[in-house]
């Protein structure tokens, strides 16, 4: 795969939608709660293998601020107060690709563990 990055991100108005444009040309809109909830952050990946936490609550989560992290990433501040994320451009261009199935995962967990979206 050639080198992906993006040309455009840009946080819709309600602050609950992260669109991201990739040089080859596509767009995908990639939701808050799903980047609050996958997010990269060691909060919630944990530490090491079996320590992923499963965040509930977070179904109304926003998007508070975006800051680039070198020319890889960007850090993304929730209104939550979560603000530990550093977001790659493969990890965004995941997410946009794959975020459906991922997030369907994130749910059948919450079922599972007996939590919920809402807090």
């Amino acid at each position: 795969m050639s080198e992906i990055w993006p040309t455009e991100l840009r946080v819709s108005k309600d602050r609950r939608t992260l669109s991201v444009t990739f040089n080859d040309g596509r767009t995908f809109p990639v939701p808050a709660e799903t980047m609050r909830v996958l997010s990269p952050s060691a909060e919630v990946q944990g530490h090491g293998p079996g320590q992923k936490v499963t965040v509930p609550g977070k179904r109304n989560v926003g998007i508070a601020a975006i800051a680039p992290t070198g020319n890889y990433a960007v850090r993304i501040a929730f209104d939550d107060g979560h603000d530990s994320g550093i977001f790659t451009w493969s990890y965004l261009r995941e997410l946009g690709e794959h975020g459906g199935d991922l997030f369907a995962d994130y749910e059948r967990e919450l079922a599972e563990k007996g939590l919920s979206r809402d807090a």
